[in-house]
């Protein structure tokens, strides 16, 4: 497969595959592939850990990182990222009708609590991580790497982002839901655009890929564009072609594959969803993310929750509690199973089987090229 972003990357197929597991990451690339590794949950001495693996295991194939920065955040997590009153100051911005309703939803589900203590002070370590100056830790930390991109996953990238890139020869992308996004992200350095309709998982817009890509492929040319959102086949990858993408760019799809950090009692829900077994909610991020619809999104939608938390507070209520939510529902707890869920796009009503990530690849290649001859047949001669 020959695209402008197979040229520039050096890989063989124009898939980008975007995930929190570096086993996913090392398999995608060295299946042809660009693997993407989501650093947000990860403290920089973590990011370290994985990133020297990742080396170790694709050689001199390429890869990529993912970080996120928001372009607004709740004031006191910006106080507590540049270091004024320290992780108190983002723990005491949590309001406490939030952490009793909290503990009304571990009792109603009949889930053992977890230590609300510990996980406040593990959980607002983790959202510095999205402030400007923790992600410019974690930004650095991959720039020590020979990483060929870093993309920003939710809003214009910072200025020392694409300067810091750009200084090291490395080239930048960003998620855009809009054209507007796209030609605010080109504007501030952006050297590839990737257009995440809103059938995506995690952080999202509204716009469909099929109608958000063209515009988007329009807005920044010649800059090249990788579709985004609900594409976990390889007839979708040849139709993000055909919409003038340079390639796609997948994270779902992998949640299922042998390799995945996914719970296995969520991935057991994820094989078992359809397409309409989502929803974009602000739950578990404090934005609207899409993620499997469960008892947790709809409590805290629900008449008696306070509403959820801006980012990254929501953060520091929801995760602790998931993690503990998730370990219990391993063990058969059926509130915990209900409770359960994890950040997917609508193609989960695709993804019916595990498989390795390899073979996720190259079922797509193969996909993709039938797609081609289906279509070559209906502009050939008889």
């Amino acid at each position: 497969m020959n695209t402008e972003v197979c040229a520039t990357f050096g890989i063989e197929f124009p898939l980008f595959a975007f995930s929190h597991c570096r086993d996913v990451v090392a398999a995608v690339t060295n299946a042809g592939g660009f693997g993407v590794l989501g650093a947000v949950a990860y403290t920089p001495d973590r990011l370290e850990e994985e990133l020297r693996w990742i080396d170790d295991h694709v050689g001199a194939r390429p890869y990529g990182v993912d970080v996120l920065v928001p372009g607004k955040i709740d004031e006191s997590a910006e106080r507590a990222g540049r270091g004024e009153g320290g992780l108190d100051t983002m723990l005491a911005a949590v309001p406490q009708e939030h952490w009793d309703f909290l503990i009304g939803l571990f009792a109603k589900y009949d889930v053992p609590l977890p230590d609300f203590e510990k996980a406040k002070k593990s959980n607002s370590r983790g959202g510095t991580s999205v402030t400007k100056e923790g992600a410019t830790e974690l930004i650095d930390v991959s720039l020590a790497h020979p990483i060929r991109l870093i993309a920003s996953a939710l809003g214009t990238p910072p200025p020392i982002m694409v300067e810091k890139a750009k200084a090291a020869g490395i080239p930048v992308a960003a998620l855009v839901g809009t054209a507007e996004h796209a030609r605010r992200q080109v504007a501030a350095g952006v050297d590839l655009v990737i257009a995440q309709g809103g059938e995506a998982g995690g952080h999202t817009g509204e716009i469909s890929t099929m109608v958000l890509v063209p515009e988007v492929v329009d807005t920044v040319a010649p800059v090249p564009v990788l579709a985004a959102g609900g594409i976990a086949t390889g007839r979708q990858m040849a139709a993000a072609l055909a919409l003038g993408a340079s390639g796609v760019w997948c994270g779902s799809v992998w949640l299922t594959t042998e390799e995945a950090e996914t719970a296995p009692a969520v991935k057991e829900k994820m094989l078992a969803a359809t397409s309409r077994d989502t929803i974009r909610s602000r739950s578990r991020t404090g934005k609207p993310a899409r993620q499997l619809r469960s008892a947790w999104t709809e409590e805290w939608e629900g008449p008696g929750s306070p509403g959820p938390l801006g980012m990254p507070l929501q953060m520091i209520v929801a995760e602790g509690a998931m993690r503990q939510i998730t370990k219990v529902a391993e063990s058969g707890n059926p509130g915990a199973r209900a409770l359960a869920n994890y950040f997917v796009g609508q193609c989960v009503g695709l993804m019916n089987t595990v498989k390795p990530a390899r073979q996720v690849v190259y079922d797509m290649v193969e996909e993709f090229a039938g797609a081609v001859d289906r279509l070559n047949t209906l502009t050939s001669a008889d």
